[in-house]
């Protein structure tokens, strides 16, 4: 822990402005359910189904506990490093300082995205409401309110996520009461309800993990928990019980969200027009036309949760990676005095938001399909990337650094890595194109800033405050 004080002190040193303590546990879980969106499954229900032969349910169990191992990861690494350069800090200080710019990059692919695609989802939505507005006027307005949302600072974001988590949660629970209501009306016998979790007459294992490595996406952004480490009050412990209860608290609700529509449509599969919009089909089967208008609206009440939650922790990182110079330090490492917040980023991060909805639409129609889809297709590229890394710091710092010959140490770290490792070879063909591309365009960066990696790449540094 030495070098954690020197690094502290020096900071301290510096007398420069720092991000502000307000979040407590109950804010950081909030933000994390809203940056996943308590609605996560609804999107990629009819995919999960048609590959497992309807056993979601399954799946998304099966995902929840392999994404737990590296939640735990997360955790136990925020202890030791509670900086808001996540993973980036945690493999840079643990294993390689060059490393930890590798796994910075491609968290920044990841974090940059996000916000993007919830820029293009919500404008394409907003489409169906209100059809007079073009696609390129509703980017301005949605990547104009995430950024206005954020530089209002840390409290104000705090509280939108409430009220945004709040109203998805409703819908989820008039979902399941009307799914309830439905079953009353007819008969079944005991197996029926046993059957989403297993069907004998459907149920193949290779079927089941196709699904889960889908299922997995449902849990998509729980790192961003971490990020928020100099936000958080106490973060050496409430980071590690934020991260693992975001995660639990995702299974559950998406486990009851997927098992009361599999009650409902059985494991039919969907056809291939109807994939996209099968929850909100299972919907209206249930609560008519008003229901199924308001789990669509739902979807873009939870996009635009995301959207700023997202863009608020894509800030922070790269906050944390300019702060050690891994990116220019005058620009992305400053903090507004006034608010306590990263401004610059917040700023870039919507712009290439703006920039990016636009142009990847531009190109993708005239190719097939949309900014939605392709940037959907690759910001899983850099979350895997970043999840490993975090695996791996973890093994280092428990078991090469600090000799523990735990189980727990051992094969949390080992097993959350081998997970995250087997997803991430089975991306999908764009997506890997499209990570490669970025990966490089950062190696050839950090290649010219350090004059072929012959000087130091960057530096790491942690808050004096959590000393």
């Amino acid at each position: 822990m030495l070098e954690t004080q020197n690094a502290a002190a020096s900071c301290s040193q510096s007398g420069a402005a720092h991000l502000h303590r307000t979040l407590g546990l109950w804010n950081l879980i909030i933000i994390g359910l809203v940056i996943i969106q308590p609605t996560a499954p609804m999107g990629i229900y009819g995919v999960i189904s048609n590959k497992a032969h309807g056993h979601v349910v399954t799946t998304i169990l099966i995902a929840m506990v392999a994404m737990l191992f590296t939640a735990i990861g997360y955790g136990r690494m925020a202890r030791v490093y509670p900086s808001a350069g996540s993973s980036y800090t945690y493999v840079g200080r643990e294993i390689y300082s060059a490393l930890g710019y590798v796994v910075g990059w491609g968290m920044v692919m990841d974090y940059l995205l996000n916000p993007l695609i919830c820029t293009a989802f919500c404008s394409k939505a907003a489409m169906n409401i209100l059809p007079g507005l073009s696609y390129y006027i509703w980017i301005v307005i949605f990547a104009a309110f995430f950024t206005w949302a954020n530089l209002r600072g840390i409290r104000t974001s705090a509280k939108l996520n409430e009220v945004l988590c709040a109203g998805m949660v409703l819908v989820v629970l008039i979902f399941l009461g009307g799914v309830v209501r439905w079953l009353w009306q007819a008969h079944h016998d005991p197996g029926f309800f046993a059957r989403p979790f297993y069907d004998p007459s459907t149920f193949q294992l290779s079927s089941v993990f196709a699904g889960t490595s889908v299922a997995v996406l449902t849990y998509i952004g729980f790192d961003a928990v971490s990020t928020l480490s100099e936000e958080a009050k106490n973060p050496r412990r409430n980071i590690l019980w934020a991260t693992v209860l975001v995660c639990l608290i995702t299974g559950v609700l998406s486990g009851l969200e997927v098992y009361a529509a599999q009650l409902v449509w059985g494991a039919k599969p969907f056809a291939e027009g109807s994939v996209e919009s099968a929850f909100a089909l299972i919907s209206r089967k249930v609560g008519g036309v008003i229901l199924f208008q308001v789990v669509n609206f739902t979807l873009l009440l939870a996009n635009v949760g995301s959207g700023m939650g997202s863009q608020l922790a894509a800030g922070r990182l790269l906050y944390g990676m300019g702060r050690g110079n891994a990116l220019p330090r005058s620009f992305f490492g400053s903090i507004d005095s006034k608010r306590r917040i990263p401004r610059n980023n917040i700023l870039a991060v919507g712009g290439f938001a703006l920039a990016g909805a636009g142009i990847l639409e531009f190109f993708a129609n005239r190719l097939g399909g949309g900014a939605y889809e392709v940037g959907a297709q690759a910001l899983n590229f850099g979350a895997f990337i970043a999840f490993m890394g975090v695996n791996a710091a973890s093994f280092v710092h428990s078991v090469v650094r600090g000799g523990s010959r735990k189980p727990t140490d051992i094969l949390v770290p080992v097993l959350g890595f081998g997970i995250c490792a087997f997803i991430w070879v089975h991306l999908s063909r764009p997506a890997l194109v499209l990570g490669s591309a970025w990966m490089s365009i950062g190696i050839i960066y950090g290649a010219i800033r350090t004059r072929g990696f012959r000087s130091e790449l960057v530096t790491f540094e942690v808050p004096a405050e959590e000393i």
